[in-house]
Parts: structure tokens; C-alpha cells; sequence
């Protein structure tokens, strides 16, 4: 141990003042807890030469560090022989893609975003190795990644010899190890650039605490090791950063830490009659009005209850959303704002993202013995969080299909390279989409309109359309919000590049007062985990029976004749069921009330309003969402392809003639603009051909 005598004792010192009761508390639970952790700022206050000599020498202080903290006096003559001192807060923050040479040996700091990690594995750290010839035990320090023998051979004077040695893992010590991998965060990027990454190397009880998709901070020391050749060792080296800390950017909601005035501040917002409000504007306040889609946003962050039934069964709690409208009403930037306030938010762009980097992929171990592993795509990493994916229209349809599973069961099913395995995706989904022709017909089914399998569609609780429609008064509102927003961040760009502004800050927040949100987006972020951390209401029995009744009331509408539309399925149920829940979430309250469940049914028949409704008889049907076909269009298909039937039994070669077939049900009721509509529908289906411009055929099955 390379221990430096002139910093040990002013480090004893240190730690007596400033960590004395820290240590106490490592000892009560040391050997479980080896770490103490040690705030670099205190250190520099304490002496500025040793903080210095932390960056540029680290070795010997981190060290030092670690045998002041076993010299320490403790109770019971207690000794913490094998536990660490961790540094955290290190100033020298240095970009992975701005790491040089200068900084090799140096402590630095690097945050991005974990892409993968090996599995938690012993490395062997003394070496114990048997003479075969006279038994003598050898012990031997292993400090690379090759075992290396006695170099001068046995021990045993009486001996000498060079081997031949046998490894007794015995008597050797190992310590537990994990390599992993740190991309630049991608909202670090500059345009054009590819993220640079780093190999990071773990050890002891810092192993196992990183999974992919984390967003963190590693401390540690750089090192170089040269790359590995056929014909020997190359000139050029690989850097790696060995860590000697990880803080945590991105926490799940559960891993939050909530102070005890935080928490009173929570409690407090909590019994604020208006808090439903405060929320909704608090969401991507820059964006005028969409209140009903914010809404919506808001139970989606605090979401349903998770349920696990007695026989294994699970029922997932996170409500999907999907926003399908018009280009320019501001979908992306509500997808990116929602990304921004869950603690883990993936963005994704459907037209640039495959199945495989949205769900899961086989890729060979870089990291480990070159073996095919799993690498987990934008679902997995946003497990537990939220999975924004814009341009869902533009996905490929065998990477739509892939998404089924990840969104109804919230796992990831892989059978790929030999490796049989399920991740988790327990993640609630947001997505945008545009109309197949740019502007959303309102005339038009739903499913006519996105080019989304019906099969994905019914799997989102709730979809919502956004129209942009001009109306004067509306348009001024907006127009007015959209130039005062502007203008805030030009006086505020001003003030911060010109150092002769006369702007005052007063007159910025002045200006600044409609789009600065109600709530702190990091109290928000805090409120939501306290939320879902320890709220899990109960649904009251008149709340229960309005969500019945509302179900039910829609359902008599699908009673009676064969023909006649199912307005609702059970899926919308437990749609109602999850919103419920989460609305009774944002009050901070473990009761359903049937207030919850009246703002539930308002905003899904906002919904069904504008998704649900056939446009050519008025009424709710379901199997718009479900199939992508209404009743009536199924029934007028069903007339069609009977007059087609009829028509080419009579004709000669099987062809109907289109002016025969087009006269026929135009008896029936089917005018030529729904005939041509349903035609191409069918021959989509390929239950029809056309021979030629003036003739149909129908395919025998």
C-alpha cells in the first residue's frame, strides 16, 4: 500500500471532524457497508494542499485516506480493514471526448450515460501458488489482467526452483469485479457528433450497483492499458476510468431522496385545493392551453397500482398515451418536457429506431470473453420511468409488432444467439404520431388516418387528437403566448452575452411570469416519487359504481340487433381503473373518491369522442380502435363483396363488370365515393383483384 506519511495524520484529523459520526455509523454496519463517502469540497476546506494533491497525485491520497480511516479509534476495538473511502463531488469534471494523455493517472470525473455492464465477477487480487516440487506456498500481487507466476521462483531456499506452480484458490484473495461502459448523455451532444464512450472498471462493493440506461457520475482514476495485438502489444492505448465513487443523476422514483422540509412542502401542496391545476400548468408551460392532453400527462406520471395476484398474475399500473393531430401543435415538445421531469426518460424517433433498438438486441461482449449477451433498447432503459417515441407513424411494421408485448405485459421476450431471457419493461409509454396524408380529416376514421396496426392502437389508454383548427380569438391567445415566451428568452440571451445590457433580472422574471412553471420541476419530480412511493389507494364503493355504470350505460348501446357497434371493450375498463387510481395519486390520498372517478370518465369520453365515433352513423364503436374498421363499414363490406360474389357467378371468366357492381349497391344504400373508399380496402386485404381498370375479381379461399 503506498501510504504517504505526511497527509496521514492531517487526514485523521479530517475525518475526526468532520466524519466522526459517519464512521461510527460504518462501523455498526461494517462488514455489510465498506464505504464511507468523503464531499471533496470539505477536504479543500479543511486543506487545500492534500485537495490539490487528491487530483493530481491520487493514488497516494485516496490511500492514505483509506489507512486514516482504519487507524481510527472506534468502540469495541473494531477495525475497518477492508473498507474504502469513496470522493464525490470532484471539480475536475472533464467531457469523455475531451479526455487527453495529460489527464492519465489523474482523478477526474465523467458523467454520462451507462450503455452496458458485465455480470458481477471475482478477481483474483494475491495469488497463492504451490511449489510441486517441495509444497512451499508462494503468494503473488496480481495487478493486470494476466495471471502472473513467481517470478523468481519457489520461496523454500532449500528449493529455488522456477516451477513447476499449481494456483490454490484457497488461499488466494479475490475481490469482486464489474466492467462497464459510459456513453456521453445524448442531450450532450453536439449536432453531427457520434457519443464517445469509455470502459470503466469496478470493484469490491461498488460492483453491481449499475445497470444500463443510468444516468451517473464516476469519480476515478484514468488508466491506460495497450491495445492488444497478434504480434504483440501495440503503441496505441485504451483509456479506462478506475472508479472510485458513482453518483447518481437520474434516480428511480423510489431511489429519491426526500428531505424532511421536502417532505413538508409535499404534504403541504398536497391539501391545496387547486393542486390539480397547479399541476397541469407546471407541465411544459411554454406550450398555450392543451390542457385536457397535460391532464392526461399528469396521471400518466403518477400513474395506476400495480397488482400482483395470489396466482402470479400481474397487472401493469403504467398508462400509455398517444397524441395523434396535426404537424405544429407541439406533440415533440410535450413528449421531450414529460422525458424531462420522470426521473428515467427515454426518447426515442420512431423513423429512427428499430425493433431491436427499442426493445432488445444480441450484441458480442466487447466488455467480457467476447460472448453473445443482451443489450437493452430505449424500452428496457426507461424501465420504470417513461418511453417517449415520436413518429410512431413512421416505424417499420415488423418493428410496430415488436412493441406489443413490451406495452400490455411490460416485458421484452428474447430468443436470440442461444440466450432465451426476459427483460423488463415496466415503463409507460407516450407517443405522437401525424395523419397518413399530414392533416388529420375529422370525417375519417381514426384508424383510416394513422398508419398504426389497430392491434398497437387499443393497447394506449388513452389517444388523443389534436386538430389545428383556426379560430380568431383562440389563434390571438396563443400567437400572444408563443411572441411573450419569445421575447423572455431573448432579454434573457441578451443580458447573459452582453456584458453592457442594462436589462435587470427584475424586468426578466417580470416578463417570464406566464412560462415559469407553478411547481419547481425538481419539487414536481419529488412530489411524483413521493406519490408513487407511498400512496396506493382504495378504490370507495360509489366511485366503484360510477365507473360501473359508465361502463355499462355504453355497452346497452351494443345490446339488440347483430349489427348494432360494441362502443367499449374490458380494456377501456382497466383504462378507467388505472386513471382512477393516479388521479387520486396527485392529492396525495389512498381513497378513490367519486370525484377521481368522474375526472376519469370525463377524460376518457373526451377520448371517445374524437377516436371512438363512427362518422357515418354517430355512435361509439370500439372496433374503430380494436380492428381498424367499424361495424357499419364491416357490414357495407360484407354487401359488397356479396354483390361481387353474385355478379361474377353470371359473368364469363369470373369478372365483374365495376359499372354492374357499382349500380347494384348503389341499391343498397353505398354511395360510389364509399364504394371506392371500401373497394381499395378490400383489394388491400387481398380478398379482391382487379384484372383490369373495368373489371373485379374475387379471391376463392
Amino acid at each position: 500500500m503506498v501510504v504517504d506519511e505526511k497527509w496521514n495524520k492531517k487526514l485523521k484529523d479530517f475525518l475526526k471532524r468532520y466524519y466522526q459520526d459517519d464512521v461510527l455509523e460504518l462501523a455498526n454496519s461494517y462488514p455489510d457497508k465498506r464505504s464511507l463517502s468523503v464531499n471533496f469540497d470539505k477536504l479543500e476546506i479543511f486543506d487545500r494542499d492534500i485537495a490539490r494533491d487528491l487530483i493530481e497525485n491520487p493514488e497516494s491520497v485516496v490511500q492514505s485516506l483509506g489507512a486514516a480511516l482504519k487507524d481510527m479509534d472506534l468502540p469495541l476495538m473494531k477495525k475497518l480493514d477492508s473498507a474504502h473511502v469513496r470522493v464525490t463531488n470532484i471539480p475536475n469534471r472533464i467531457p469523455i471526448r475531451d479526455l487527453r494523455s495529460k489527464h492519465l493517472s489523474k482523478f477526474v470525473a465523467v458523467e454520462g450515460m451507462i450503455r452496458r455492464a458485465t455480470e458481477v465477477r471475482p478477481r483474483i487480487m494475491k495469488a497463492a501458488f504451490k511449489c510441486m516440487r517441495c509444497d512451499t506456498i508462494t503468494f503473488v500481487e496480481q495487478p493486470g489482467n494476466k495471471l502472473d507466476e513467481p517470478f523468481s521462483g519457489c520461496e523454500n531456499e532449500n528449493c529455488g526452483k522456477r516451477g513447476p506452480f499449481k494456483l490454490v484458490t484457497e488461499q488466494s484473495e479475490f475481490i469482486d469485479s464489474q466492467k462497464g461502459q459510459i456513453q456521453e448523455s445524448p442531450e450532450s451532444l453536439k449536432g453531427g457528433s457520434n457519443p464517445q464512450s469509455i470502459e470503466i472498471n469496478f470493484a469490491d462493493d461498488l460492483t453491481g450497483q449499475i445497470s444500463p440506461g443510468d444516468r451517473v457520475i464516476v469519480n476515478g482514476i484514468l488508466r491506460s492499458v495497450p491495445r492488444a495485438l497478434r504480434d504483440g502489444k501495440s503503441t496505441s492505448y485504451d483509456l479506462i476510468l478506475e472508479a472510485n465513487s458513482i453518483e447518481r443523476l437520474d434516480q428511480e422514483y423510489d431511489e429519491l431522496d426526500i428531505t424532511a422540509e421536502e417532505e413538508e412542502q409535499i404534504l403541504a401542496l398536497s391539501q391545496d385545493p387547486e393542486i390539480y391545476d397547479k399541476i397541469v400548468a407546471s407541465i411544459a408551460p411554454t406550450i398555450y392551453g392543451n390542457e385536457h392532453v397535460k391532464r392526461a400527462l399528469m396521471y400518466q406520471l403518477f400513474s395506476g397500482i400495480v397488482k400482483q395476484f395470489p396466482d402470479g398474475t400481474r397487472t401493469r399500473g403504467d398508462i400509455h398515451v398517444i397524441l395523434v393531430g396535426d404537424p405544429g401543435v407541439a406533440k415533440s415538445q410535450l413528449l421531450r418536457y414529460i422525458v424531462k421531469l420522470s426521473p428515467r426518460g427515454v426518447f426515442a424517433s420512431g423513423k429512427s429506431a428499430s425493433a431491436s433498438g427499442l426493445t432488445a438486441a444480441a450484441v458480442r461482449d466487447e466488455l467480457g470473453d467476447g460472448r453473445w449477451t443482451i443489450e437493452g433498447g430505449a424500452f428496457v432503459m426507461a424501465d420504470m420511468g417513461i418511453a417517449a417515441v415520436d413518429e410512431m407513424d413512421k416505424m417499420r411494421d415488423e418493428d410496430k409488432s415488436s412493441l406489443h408485448e413490451a406495452m400490455e405485459q411490460q416485458t421484452i421476450s428474447i430468443a436470440k444467439a442461444g440466450i432465451i431471457a426476459t427483460l423488463k419493461s415496466r415503463c409507460a409509454v407516450l407517443g405522437a404520431a401525424n395523419p397518413v396524408y399530414g392533416r388529420f380529416n375529422r370525417y375519417e376514421s381514426l384508424a383510416d388516418q394513422i398508419d398504426m396496426p389497430p392491434a398497437l392502437l387499443s393497447r394506449f389508454d388513452l389517444i388523443f387528437v389534436l386538430l389545428d383548427v383556426p379560430e380568431s380569438t383562440l389563434d390571438g391567445k396563443i400567437a400572444a403566448h408563443v411572441i411573450q415566451t419569445h421575447y423572455a428568452g431573448e432579454l434573457l440571451q441578451h443580458k447573459n452575452n452582453i456584458s453592457s445590457s442594462g436589462i435587470t433580472q427584475e424586468f426578466i422574471d417580470d416578463q417570464m411570469v406566464n412560462i415559469i412553471p407553478e411547481i419547481d420541476p425538481e419539487l414536481l419530480r419529488k412530489y411524483v416519487a413521493y406519490s408513487r412511493r407511498n400512496i396506493y389507494p382504495i378504490m370507495d364503493e360509489d366511485a366503484r359504481l360510477h365507473l360501473t355504470d359508465f361502463y355499462t350505460s355504453l355497452r346497452k348501446q351494443g345490446e339488440g340487433k347483430n349489427n348494432t357497434p360494441v362502443p367499449v371493450t374490458a380494456r377501456q375498463l382497466e383504462a378507467l381503473i388505472r386513471l382512477a387510481e393516479a388521479s387520486a395519486r396527485v392529492r396525495l390520498s389512498n381513497r378513490v373518491t367519486l370525484k377521481d372517478a368522474v375526472r376519469t370518465t370525463d377524460i376518457t369520453m373526451e377520448c371517445l369522442k374524437n377516436v371512438g365515433i363512427d362518422p357515418s352513423t354517430g355512435m361509439m364503436d370500439a372496433d374503430i380502435i380494436a380492428t381498424g374498421i367499424s361495424q357499419s363499414q364491416r357490414g357495407k363490406i360484407q354487401i359488397i363483396l356479396d354483390i361481387i360474389r353474385t355478379i361474377s357467378d353470371r359473368s364469363p371468366g369470373g369478372k365483374a363488370p365495376k359499372k354492374e357492381v357499382y349500380a347494384e349497391a348503389e341499391k343498397s344504400g353505398i354511395s360510389a365515393e364509399e364504394m371506392d373508399v371500401n373497394i381499395d380496402q378490400i383489394s388491400r386485404r387481398g380478398d379482391i383483384i382487379k384484372p383490369d381498370p373495368e373489371h373485379l375479381k374475387l379471391v376463392r379461399r
